[in-house]
């Protein structure tokens, strides 16, 4: 669908365009931003993990920490807002868990920050164990943006724990480490905003896609621009797709890119679980570039929603059992 030219409107694309800023209205509120601005808050304090040899397991920074009753809000749940945290829940008695230990010790150290491995003594830590759901250990739980995303139970062979936590840290931040330095102005404030916000309600996207790009050109780590700026641009891929984009998607299951489109179609028209499951099943059943370019676009996809978005959360799990 073209833009409505001025002049000559066409009240069922002013209709659609209207309905689809209105849900980006919705998006654009940022509670997913403003929930990651909180828990970085809370985590400043603490250096970004690092896996340097001036910084020994144990120390603040460091990629591999011992776990408390009294630090799991810190060092696990506000750590993972900035990168994956895997618990690794063991006790002194057990003997699997000497041998899975090292071996995810070793990983966090190798992965340089991408990730964090705590550690946590399920008989100091009775609470953490039975609030995790422990049934036996070792047990190894993922976890990102303050929910278990994915996890396992047992010694595994060293070569299965690495592909477990470069899936874990491909499917989450693509490998990013966290810079030392955190602004403290979540940017909702920022009065450039407000010509993007007046093109959005009056389902301008195309004004409103070009708002966001200006500002992103002279700030590009903008905390709102960003978010907002790949959320119209999906709804923009959404427009231009169109409900044939479903029909052709189906008629075509080998085709990736149009299975791409079709998610977008069904992100952009409001239905996230069937966008997420479409590509979560090209995932499961493709291999190679086919499969990697359907994780790319719904990892994408997640940024557009929110990581704290429950469905997000969900999704990431089916994510992490259709790639491990």
């Amino acid at each position: 669908m073209q833009p409505t030219r001025p002049g000559r409107p066409d009240p069922r694309a002013q209709a659609q365009q209207a309905q689809l800023a209105a849900s980006l209205a919705g998006a654009v509120d940022l509670a997913a931003v403003k929930a990651r601005s909180e828990a970085a808050a809370r985590a400043q304090a603490a250096p970004p993990p690092s896996a340097g040899a001036a910084t020994p397991a144990g120390a603040p920074g460091s990629a591999v920490v011992d776990v408390t009753e009294a630090t799991f809000q810190t060092e696990v749940l506000d750590r993972s807002f900035q990168v994956p945290v895997v618990l690794d829940l063991w006790a002194e008695w057990c003997g699997p868990c000497k041998q899975l230990s090292p071996v995810l010790e070793r990983l966090a150290a190798e992965g340089g920050g991408s990730w964090v491995l705590a550690k946590v003594d399920v008989d100091a830590n009775p609470a953490l164990a039975q609030g995790l759901r422990v049934q036996g250990i070792p047990a190894v739980k993922a976890v990102w943006q303050g929910q278990l995303v994915a996890e396992f139970t047992g010694a595994i062979p060293e070569e299965q724990a690495r592909q477990f936590v470069t899936e874990l840290v491909r499917a989450t931040t693509g490998g990013a480490v966290p810079g030392a330095e955190e602004g403290e102005d979540d940017g909702l404030e920022d009065p450039r905003l407000d010509a993007a916000e007046a093109a959005l309600e009056r389902g301008d996207l195309e004004a409103a896609e070009a708002a966001y790009a200006t500002i992103l050109e002279t700030e590009p780590d903008h905390p709102v621009a960003g978010l907002a700026l790949r959320q119209v641009q999906l709804f923009r891929r959404a427009d231009a797709a169109g409900p044939d984009a479903l029909a052709a998607a189906d008629a075509a299951p080998g085709d990736v890119a149009a299975q791409t489109r079709a998610a977008d179609f069904l992100l952009g028209t409001g239905d996230v679980e069937g966008a997420f499951t479409r590509l979560v099943d090209v995932v499961r059943r493709t291999a190679g570039e086919d499969r990697e370019q359907a994780r790319r676009h719904l990892v994408e996809l997640f940024g557009v929603v929110g990581d704290a978005d429950p469905r997000v959360v969900a999704a990431r799990r089916q994510l992490m059992l259709a790639l491990y």
